[in-house]
């Protein structure tokens, strides 16, 4: 198609546009007509599809980050001017689209934020979907995805998860570098971590589905796709950091063709996997269970995770001074705290995304000698 007709082709059916989102091509697919279109071409599909180019696995992320980005500016103006003046019902539906765009904006922060902080996915309808990352995805040595669970929307939660995130970060770039002043690394390594909402998460009213889990499994594959794709020879060290009912999509995701190499899970109601061999998972898989929380063992979707005859590595998350900081790590408690700051679990998943697996804590005694001896 000539470059000068993409724009009257998007406005004239945007419905097919929203159809090749909804099933996108494969990342190698979209990877190589991007690489096969001039600057022209590029810039008009750009221009004229922002929502497209934005949300396509496949096309370079500093592309994406400012294809998105000018989709949330240009839709929050158009909301502002326009959006409220209509009928009261739908007048109601653009305040809440409104609100959720603007928490994406605060998600994001300054434009100077450090580190950098990019949109790599961006649904503006309904209750919405949204990406940020905290870092360079191009270069980083090791990438965690967050992956939600129950009752995480866009407009209730991006901010908090985008903290959540930036929390990670923080501590995994200290953890880098405090291992390679010990002597345990050779240089200090480089992070990203991902706020990602990339499914629409369940509530109390369809919680007991799977049907929303099969919409977090593409996702998650087609994410993930995305990233080995982008960078072909200089492959991550890439972690699923999964909560709740986030951990079935993972699961899911990771008993089919998606592999990754370390997956944590966290008050998970499990998948129809039966052990870790079912999962392509190249390093250690971790499950953790903390005290009153109602989901783990329940195994409401499948087999238990955290069934000794699974197989994955416990991961405490009680409380604990720890050995190598001295630093006193409270514990979680119930189902949402998991990603609490300070607790014994944010140290372990800041470890399980370095490729430290063998410094994250298990509850037992054994812990304090065999991580100064590794650590040694």
């Amino acid at each position: 198609m000539p470059p000068t007709a993409v724009t009257d082709y998007v406005e004239e059916n945007p419905q097919l546009l929203r159809a090749l989102l909804d099933a996108p091509p494969a990342a190698t697919q979209v990877s190589g007509w991007w690489a096969g279109l001039d600057d022209t071409a590029r810039r008009s599909m750009t221009a004229a599809a922002p929502e497209l180019i934005g949300n396509l696995d496949g096309i370079p992320y500093a592309v994406r980050n400012d294809a998105n980005r000018r989709e949330l500016r240009s839709t929050i103006r158009e909301l502002e001017l326009h959006g409220l003046d209509a009928g009261r019902a739908i007048a109601a539906q653009n305040l809440h689209r409104l609100q959720m765009l603007y928490s994406i904006a605060d998600a994001l922060g300054p434009a100077a934020a450090n580190p950098p902080r990019s949109l790599l996915t961006l649904d503006t309808l309904d209750e919405g979907k949204a990406t940020i990352v905290l870092g360079d995805l191009d270069t980083a040595d090791y990438v965690s995805y967050l992956i939600p669970g129950m009752f995480i929307t866009v407009s209730g939660n991006v901010v908090e998860w985008t903290d959540t995130a930036a929390r990670l970060y923080d501590e995994q770039v200290s953890w880098l570098s405090l291992l390679a002043e010990a002597g345990a690394a050779t240089e200090v390594e480089t992070v990203a971590t991902v706020a990602w909402i990339g499914y629409q998460t369940p509530h109390l009213l369809n919680v007991g589905s799977l049907d929303l889990a099969y919409e977090g499994r593409d996702a998650i594959a087609a994410t993930i796709d995305g990233l080995q794709t982008l960078r072909g020879d200089d492959q991550p060290f890439i972690s699923l950091l999964a909560h709740s009912y986030g951990s079935t999509a993972a699961l899911m995701a990771l008993e089919q063709s998606t592999t990754v190499d370390a997956l944590a899970m966290m008050g998970s109601p499990g998948s129809p996997a039966q052990s870790i061999r079912d999962l392509n998972v190249r390093g250690e898989v971790f499950v953790a269970e903390a005290a009153w929380d109602p989901i783990p063992n329940s195994s409401f979707f499948g087999s238990d995770p955290g069934a000794s005859e699974y197989g994955a590595r416990v991961m405490s998350v009680a409380g604990a001074v720890d050995v190598i900081t001295n630093r006193v790590l409270a514990s979680s408690m119930g189902h949402n705290e998991y990603f609490s700051p300070g607790t014994e679990s944010m140290r372990n998943l800041a470890l399980i995304g370095i490729d430290k697996g063998e410094l994250v804590t298990d509850g037992s005694q054994r812990d304090a000698g065999r991580t100064l001896a590794l650590l040694h």
